[in-house]
């Protein structure tokens, strides 16, 4: 009974003395406080706390916040990792990025490559709910598919995805789509766009049920409604979500075992990435994506690995990853009121900073220098033999000089909105461009400020990220197009250049593979040329989860797929 006691006495200690230590830390050194916290979490972990024995319930962490649940508004990853779950479409894509089946069964392009018809399954059910009476759910038919599509289009909708559907041809059926009877579904184009599959693979292109729709209004994204292998339960804005699995999902492994194994989803809302990080150590959260100033020397060398302490209990999943990194400058023609509308100040911005030493002393080298310009390693049409934006302090200079601000002398001062995520990134930016001559501010934004101040085309120089919504370098490359400008597209930075339309406009009407990829890699010469925007980086996708969870794939454009996930 003494040695009983004894270790009780022990334990407690230990786990009052983590707690002190806790708050004394949270008011010290950082780095400090996230390795002490290690080791006494390391230490609980001995005293009978196992993290592997909880509930099939997978937990994740948002630090941004979650808008809303509809697919309609699904523009960012924040919000289509949690509408992956919710929601289906026509099409999906594996963890190889191949375009296969999901609600359609199948699908054939006429000759012409401007017919789609799809022959879709009649076992696919809504989410139970209330507004359906009777059985509480009812089969999902090609005319739902209608109604989805007509609503991404209506403009009271005001979806941010409204562009996906810029090439279907608007004057034929309803609106460019027809339900042909519950199980085909045609869409016609206006001109062939090959791209098109890898569209309907994007989750602005679930099937929604129109009952959800009236009775909801603006509140659907509150009380989504969907076909996916979870289902909504439950919402507590900036403290948890919680999904539970559909036991009427469709999908099965191929033993014919029914999906999802998981019995539900629990998303946490801790913003700090320091707290964010500590409850993952601690068991709470089951994996952390991508890397932040608050862990990655913790957990990384140098050069990339994961250190030893960490092996016997995290795994790390490295992939390509489609997603540029970069800096944005919106366009204008009015040099007196912008100093970004001389395309010598852009070129000097370019040139003026070492993208290879940002990735080794802030990212650990995971990722790619994007010194070949806009459209990211890993697509076809990407560049290796083309550097424009190698540092090159001597140039950057003289770029000024020509632009008539002499070691920057006469030039306002360059103010640069981002997020808290992106610090680091923009204070080396700022430090370099100091050396020129530069003045440059960082304004710090709540993320959803930003988000809604870029995409409404208010910031003058911005960072950006464009992750891949299929894997096709047309995605990169709308975001130049003019008929894309914000706030009714993706063209944050309002570029409008006919020559570079007319390529665009040439390029999605090529059905040669080879010959579309060579005006892929004029058109990103041509904006590189241009210096509109300041690429960074190519992402790595870097996940961290404890060894407890199994099949936990992903692919180059790091979707979040928890159907075929396991939980030890």
């Amino acid at each position: 009974m003494q040695q009983i006691l004894l270790i009780f006495v022990i334990l407690l200690s230990v786990a009052t003395n983590y707690i002190l230590i806790q708050r004394l830390l949270m008011k010290t050194d950082k780095r400090l406080y996230i390795y002490i916290s290690a080791i006494c979490i390391l230490i609980c972990s001995c005293t009978g706390h196992d993290y592997q024995h909880a509930d099939k319930v997978f937990r994740y962490n948002e630090s941004k916040d979650i808008p809303t649940l509809d697919p309609a508004f699904a523009r960012n990853q924040t919000i289509i990792w949690p509408v992956n779950q919710l929601f289906n479409g026509l099409l999906q894509m594996d963890e190889q990025m191949n375009i296969v089946p999901c609600i359609a069964k199948s699908w054939n392009v006429s000759d012409s490559g401007r017919v789609y018809t799809f022959t879709l399954r009649d076992d696919i059910l809504f989410h139970k709910s209330s507004i359906f009476g009777g059985n509480g759910t009812r089969k999902v038919t090609a005319s739902d598919f209608v109604y989805s599509f007509n609503r991404i289009i209506d403009k009271t909708t005001a979806s941010p995805g409204r562009w996906i559907f810029n090439n279907v041809a608007k004057d034929k059926a309803d609106n460019g789509f027809l339900a042909v009877n519950d199980t085909t579904l045609k869409i016609y184009l206006n001109r062939p766009f090959p791209a098109f599959t890898g569209i309907l693979t994007m989750k602005y292109c679930s099937v929604v049920p129109h009952e959800a729709i009236e009775y909801y209004g603006d509140l659907f994204g509150e009380h989504p409604i969907g076909t996916g292998p979870f289902m909504f339960r439950k919402w507590r804005r900036g403290e948890k979500l919680i999904l539970s699995a559909n036991p009427n999902y469709f999908e099965k492994d191929s033993s014919g075992a029914s999906l999802p194994y998981l019995k539900g989803i629990a998303v946490t809302f801790i913003n700090d990435k320091q707290s964010e990080f500590l409850e993952f150590l601690q068991g709470r959260v089951d994996f952390i994506s991508g890397l932040s100033p608050a862990n990655k020397d913790e957990l990384l060398t140098r050069t990339g690995d994961l250190r030893a302490r960490y092996k016997d209990r995290v795994i790390m999943d490295k992939l390509p990853y489609l997603n540029t990194e970069y800096l944005a400058f919106l366009n204008s023609d009015d040099t007196k009121t912008n100093p970004y509308a001389d395309k010598r100040v852009r070129m000097a911005i370019n040139l003026g900073f070492d993208r290879v030493k940002m990735m080794l002393y802030l990212r650990n080298n995971m990722g790619t220098p994007a010194i070949n310009g806009f459209i990211p390693k890993g697509l076809p049409s990407y560049t290796a033999d083309y550097a424009p934006y190698d540092y090159d302090y001597n140039r950057a200079a003289e770029l000024l000089k020509e632009a008539g601000y002499p070691e920057g002398r006469g030039l306002p001062e360059l103010v640069l909105h981002t997020t808290s995520d992106y610090v680091d990134l923009c204070q080396y930016i700022q430090h370099q461009m100091s050396e020129l001559g530069i003045n440059m501010s960082i304004d710090v934004m709540p993320g959803a400020v930003y988000r809604e101040k870029m995409a409404s085309g208010n910031l003058g120089f911005f960072r950006g990220s464009w992750i891949a919504d299929y894997p096709d370098a047309e995605n990169y490359l709308s975001l130049f197009y003019s008929i894309n400008a914000s706030p009714n597209g993706p063209n944050y930075t309002r570029f409008s250049d006919e020559v570079y339309d007319d390529m665009f406009n040439r390029a999605i009407n090529e059905t040669d593979r080879d010959k579309r990829i060579e005006i892929y890699r004029s058109m990103n010469r041509y904006v590189s040329e241009r210096s509109v925007v300041v690429p960074l980086y190519y992402d790595q996708v870097v996940r961290f989860y404890h060894n407890n969870i199994i099949n936990f794939v992903g692919n180059p454009l790091n979707n979040l797929d928890l159907k075929t996930v396991r939980k030890q």
